[in-house]
């Protein structure tokens, strides 16, 4: 067994659960002895901590830190594949592949997060409308099991346990490296076009008759408007631009990229900075400094995907207690449901100045895998925020009631109950998953409270 540290205390990205686990890096020559000796509350692998509850943590228990290098990834042009440790962030690889011509297929708000957790939460982004989320680009993972042996898996070799790895939540094994698919690209820049929605209707008929003449749509909603401005949203869909796009000094380094970190939050905010007062007139200024309608205009990889990324710990505007998102699925058809859930945080009052809606398309093979076709609407809102258990218990009822569901990699709150409704094969997910793991090994405060594994 390994000689365990002191607890870390460890959080998610919403920094309002906290548990303490013993912390060890490891690197690839020497994790499977690291799992071989794993305690009995278990061990999970744990990347940026960019989960937003606790499904990056596993109290009592062992937290393992696998390292990776972007530099040695590997990139074949020809099948136009990456293969790249599960421990290298989506941030270092880019900053690799982008001036060689080279984006990841998918990716989410933020580019901190690691291959390995990208995998294990079958993260979504601007594209699922077109082109599915990460999963749907792996073309083979090296998993690590609990008896300290390598498999290699992949959608035609041990198909059940690659689906069940994907959006597993890290415990099947541990990811090592995988293979996934690349997007080609000419620049580092992208083609944008930006509408301004008046009201929930609005947007929805947008996105619905819109979407797929673009690679990319997101759309950021108020949830402080209230009546005939229910829903009032900004819009923006694009794609990668082309060297012909361009215009001016980018045409003389089109693939240059070098995101950077302008700003900071200091490291102690006593108190939350997001309130009522401060939410509504940020999302005023928000709305209005959006144009009606603008077409073709050229915006930063970095500005267009991951804006949230250029002020470093942005999670501690909301204080020591921390904030909760909430982000759920209902399908094609029940946007009643959407339009009520939109009418109850307006009504309540709740602060949440990220809001943001996407349409889904088809879902993938895995069985814990969030995306399916429908609406998704992803929002922040401060922990200490009154009656907030209350208020997102109920709206669970409405979401599954829907047919539909939560993100397991954003959720703080659900219960057994709401993840085994919104997820008809968790069943199947739990077999596949035993039989890999039949000492469980892999463990999770997040798997513990929802009843994932035993």
């Amino acid at each position: 067994m390994n000689k365990l540290t002191p607890p870390t205390r460890l959080t998610g990205w919403g920094r309002a659960t906290a548990s303490g686990a013993s912390v060890l890096p490891v690197s690839r020559g020497n994790i499977a002895d690291a799992v071989v000796g794993a305690p009995e509350r278990g061990a999970l692998v744990r990347g940026l901590g960019r989960s937003y509850g606790d499904a990056a943590q596993n109290a009592g228990g062992l937290i393992l830190r696998l390292a990776g290098l972007a530099g040695d990834a590997v990139l074949d042009t020809v099948q136009h594949t990456v293969t790249v440790g599960a421990g290298v962030s989506i941030d270092d690889l880019l900053r690799v592949t982008v001036p060689q011509g080279y984006f990841v297929p998918v990716t989410p708000g933020t580019r901190f997060v690691t291959i390995g957790g990208a995998i294990a939460s079958d993260i979504h982004g601007k594209n699922h409308h077109g082109e599915g989320s990460f999963g749907n680009h792996v073309r083979r993972i090296s998993l690590l099991l609990a008896d300290g042996t390598t498999l290699e898996i992949s959608p035609s070799q041990h198909t059940e346990l690659f689906w069940a790895t994907i959006g597993g939540m890290g415990l099947t094994g541990a990811i090592v490296d995988a293979t996934i698919s690349m997007l080609p690209i000419e620049t580092s820049r992208c083609i944008v076009d930006t509408t301004r929605a008046h009201d929930l209707e609005h947007i929805l008929t947008l996105m619905e008759e819109g979407d797929d003449r673009y690679r990319y749509s997101v759309a950021w909603i108020d949830l402080m408007a209230k009546g005939r401005h229910l829903g009032r949203s900004v819009l923006t869909r694009g794609d990668h631009a082309t060297v012909e796009q361009l215009t001016g000094s980018a045409t003389s380094s089109p693939r240059h990229y070098d995101p950077r970190v302008v700003a900071s939050v200091p490291p102690v905010v006593p108190v939350s900075l997001i309130n009522n007062l401060s939410v509504r007139a940020f999302n005023e200024f928000w709305f209005r400094k959006a144009p009606l309608y603008r077409t073709d205009e050229i915006h930063s990889l970095a500005g267009f995907f991951h804006p949230l990324d250029m002020v470093g710990s942005w999670n501690r505007i909301y204080g020591p207690r921390g904030f909760v998102q909430y982000q759920f699925l209902v399908p094609f058809g029940q946007e009643d449901a959407l339009r009520h859930i939109v009418e109850r945080f307006a009504a309540s009052g709740a602060a949440s100045f990220l809001a943001v809606l996407k349409r889904f398309g088809a879902g993938n093979a895995a069985p814990l895998s969030f995306p399916a076709p429908g609406w998704t609407l992803a929002l922040d809102i401060p922990a200490s925020f009154s009656g907030l258990g209350e208020i997102l218990h109920e709206l669970d009822h409405t979401v599954l009631d829907a047919g539909g569901r939560h993100y397991l990699a954003k959720d703080s709150h659900t219960t057994p109950q709401a993840i085994s409704r919104g997820y008809p094969r968790l069943a199947e997910w739990q077999d596949v998953r035993n039989r890999s793991d039949p000492t469980g090994v892999w463990r999770s405060d997040l798997g513990r409270r929802l009843g994932l594994i035993a």
